[in-house]
C-alpha cells in the first residue's frame, strides 16, 4: 500500500483543490463559477459605493439649504431689534409756492358752457339701440315730426355743444373775470367754485372782443373769496409766475414758469399785447389767472401756440393793467369804448427804419390810409404821412400811436405831429368812438334781453290729438306732447326728447296744455319735481320713464 498504483496518488493530490473529487471537465466548470461569484461581489461593492456616495451628496445639499434657511431666519429675527422710523412733523418748504396758491386758488373757478349749434341737415333716429334690427327701418314718429312740425323737413333740431374754461373772482359779490371765447354764444353758463360741487348759473355782464375778455356774475347769497389784481407794468422777463385753472376739466391745477417776453404782439388782435410765459397753459386754462410771487394776478391766461392740442411751452396772458381797464368799463356801462381818429397802418412796414429815413422822419409810424369822414381826414392827415408824436409823446411803435388815442375821452382833442414830404407839420383831431369810425370793427354788444321768450322749462308742448297719437304710435295714451326741447334748458338737462308724452307732473295727471301749465305754475324754484313720461322706444313698445329734478330759478331755465 505504500507504493502508488497507476497514478492514483496524483489524482488524490489534485482533489485537495477540488473536494468534490470530480476530475476532468467537471473541474473546469467549477472554476468558472468562482469567477462569476467574484464579479457579482465586485458589482455589489460598486453599487454600495454609489449609493453611499449619493447619500453623502444628498446630506451635503440638505446641510447647505438648511444652513441658508437658518441664516434667513436669523436675519428676520435680527430685525426685531431695529428702531421703527417715525413720521416727522410736516414743515413747509421755504421755497414753496404753496402760500401763494393758498391765497389765490379759492378765487379761481371752473366755467362750463353750453352752446346751441345751428340746425344741420340730418335725419336723427330717436332712442334706437346701436346695431338693433330697427336701424335700417323707417321711424314713423321721426317722419311725423320732420313733416308736421316747424316746417323742418329733413333738418335735425339744434344740438348743444359743451366746453370748459376758467375764471377768477375779483369781487365778493360774484363778479368774475374770464375770456370772451369761454362764454361766447353760450346759451347756459355754469360756475363751480373751488372745493364746491354746486354749479351756479351765471349771467354775462359784458364782453370785449378786442381783448377777448368778459365779465360774468353769479349769485350765491354768500361772500366769496377774491383774488387781487396787480399792476402788470412792473413785471420783468424772467420773473416767476403761476398759472391756475382747469386744464382739460381738471379743477384747481397749478403750474409754474417764468415770464418769457412782454408786449408780445402779432398773436391776436390789435389791442392784445400779451405777457408770454412758459408756465403750462392748456385747453381749459383760458380765463384763469397768471399770478406773481406777491400773490397778485398780473394776467388772464388767454392763448397758446401749439402744433398739437396742448402745451408746448408758449402761452399768453393778457396783462392785468389792460384787464382792469376793460373790467371797469364793462361793469359800469356793459361795453368798452375806445377812441379813434380813423388812421390805419401796418406796424412792421410803418416803423421800418429805411422807410422812415427816406421820408425824412427820425421816428414814427407811416399811416397807410385814412377813413373817409373820420377825425383824421378832417384834421388833414393823408396816407403816407408819418405820425411822429401824440400829445407831445414820441411815437416809436404802433402802441405809442394807438393807446393814447384809444384811452382818450370821446370828444376830447389830441395834438398830432407828423411829417409829410420831409416837412414837419402838426394838427389837432377830435377823438371819436372807434365803433363809429370803423363800423366794420364794431365790438360785440351784450344784449341781456331775449326777444324770444323760452318755453316753460324749455319744453314746447301741444295737445295730443287722436290724429297725432295715431301717427306717432301713442293710440289710447293720455298726456301732452313734447314737440321740441330747447338745448341747454332745464328740460334738456332732465333728459326730455322730442316726441315724449308727459302724463303726470308730481303725480298730477295732465291731459291738456292747460292742465300742464296749471301743474307747473305751482312749482317754485328749489322744489322737487318728477315728470311721468311715456316714450316710444320702437314701432310697438311704449316705455314709462320718470324724469326727476330740482326746479331752477327763473333765469336758470
Amino acid at each position: 500500500m505504500g507504493e502508488p498504483v497507476n497514478g492514483i496518488e496524483s489524482s488524490a493530490a489534485h482533489n485537495a483543490d477540488n473536494p468534490s473529487g470530480v476530475s476532468g471537465p467537471a473541474a473546469t466548470v467549477s472554476s468558472d463559477g468562482g469567477a462569476h461569484k467574484r464579479w457579482v461581489q465586485r458589482e455589489k461593492a460598486i453599487a454600495a459605493l454609489f449609493v453611499a456616495l449619493t447619500l453623502a451628496v444628498g446630506i451635503l445639499i440638505g446641510t447647505v439649504v438648511s444652513g441658508r434657511t437658518a441664516a434667513m431666519k436669523a436675519m428676520t429675527f435680527a430685525g426685531k431689534g431695529a428702531t421703527p422710523l417715525p413720521i416727522p412733523d410736516a414743515i413747509p418748504s421755504s421755497n414753496s409756492f404753496a402760500s401763494i396758491v393758498n391765497r389765490v386758488e379759492p378765487a379761481v373757478v371752473n366755467i362750463s358752457t353750453t352752446q346751441v349749434l345751428e340746425k344741420r341737415p340730418a335725419t336723427r333716429r330717436r332712442h334706437t339701440q346701436p346695431n338693433s334690427p330697427n336701424d335700417n327701418q323707417d321711424d314713423p314718429m321721426q317722419d311725423f315730426f320732420d313733416r308736421f312740425f316747424d316746417g323742418r323737413g329733413g333738418d335735425a333740431p339744434p344740438a348743444a355743444e359743451r366746453s370748459l374754461g376758467s375764471g377768477v373772482i375779483v369781487d365778493r359779490k360774484g363778479f368774475i373775470l374770464t375770456n370772451n371765447h369761454v362764454v361766447e354764444q353760450a346759451t347756459k353758463i355754469q360756475v363751480q367754485l373751488n372745493g364746491d360741487t354746486t354749479k351756479y348759473n351765471a349771467k354775462v355782464v359784458g364782453v370785449d372782443e378786442e381783448t377777448d375778455l368778459a365779465v360774468i356774475k353769479i349769485d350765491t347769497n354768500k361772500e366769496l373769496p377774491v383774488a387781487k389784481l396787480g399792476n402788470s407794468d412792473g413785471v420783468q422777463v424772467g420773473d416767476w409766475v403761476l398759472a391756475i385753472g382747469s386744464p382739460f376739466g381738471l379743477n384747481a391745477t397749478v403750474t409754474a414758469g417764468i415770464i418769457s417776453a412782454k408786449d408780445r404782439g402779432g398773436v391776436g388782435r390789435q389791442f392784445q399785447k400779451f405777457l408770454q410765459t412758459d408756465a403750462a397753459i392748456n385747453p381749459g386754462n383760458s380765463g384763469g389767472p397768471l399770478v406773481d410771487l406777491a400773490g397778485e394776478v398780473i394776467g388772464i391766461n388767454t392763448a397758446i401756440i401749439t402744433g398739437s392740442r396742448g402745451y408746448e411751452g408758449v402761452g399768453f396772458a393778457l396783462p392785468s393793467s389792460v384787464a382792469i381797464n376793460v373790467y371797469n368799463q364793462l361793469i359800469q356801462q356793459g361795453r368798452v369804448t375806445r377812441g379813434s381818429i380813423g388812421v390805419s397802418f401796418q406796424e412792421e412796414l410803418g416803423t421800418n427804419a429805411i422807410t422812415l429815413k427816406e421820408l425824412g422822419a427820425a421816428n414814427g409810424v407811416v399811416i397807410m390810409g385814412v377813413e373817409p369822414g373820420s377825425p383824421a381826414e378832417k384834421a388833414g392827415l393823408k396816407g403816407g404821412d408819418v405820425i411822429t408824436s401824440v400829445n407831445g409823446h414820441a411815437v416809436k411803435t404802433g402802441n405809442d400811436l394807438v393807446n393814447p388815442i384809444a384811452q382818450a375821452t370821446i370828444g376830447s382833442k389830441v395834438k398830432i405831429d407828423y411829417v409829410r414830404d420831409r416837412q414837419a407839420k402838426e394838427t389837432t383831431a377830435i377823438v371819436e368812438d372807434r365803433t363809429r369810425v370803423f363800423p366794420g370793427a364794431t365790438a360785440k354788444q351784450n344784449d341781456s334781453q331775449n326777444d324770444n321768450q323760452p318755453a316753460e322749462f324749455g319744453l314746447r308742448i301741444e295737445n295730443l290729438t287722436p290724429d297725432r297719437a295715431s301717427r306717432i304710435g301713442m293710440e289710447g295714451q293720455k298726456g301732452v306732447l313734447v314737440v321740441d326741447v330747447d338745448p341747454a334748458s332745464f328740460g334738456d338737462d332732465l333728459g326730455f326728447t322730442r316726441g315724449d308724452l308727459i302724463a303726470e307732473v308730481n303725480r298730477q295727471a295732465v291731459n291738456s296744455v292747460a292742465e300742464y301749465k296749471a301743474a307747473v305754475s305751482k312749482l317754485k324754484p328749489g322744489d322737487n319735481v318728477v315728470f311721468k313720461v311715456l316714450r316710444r322706444q320702437d314701432s310697438d313698445r311704449v316705455l314709462t320713464v320718470f324724469l326727476p329734478g330740482v326746479v331752477p330759478a327763473e333765469n336758470q331755465q
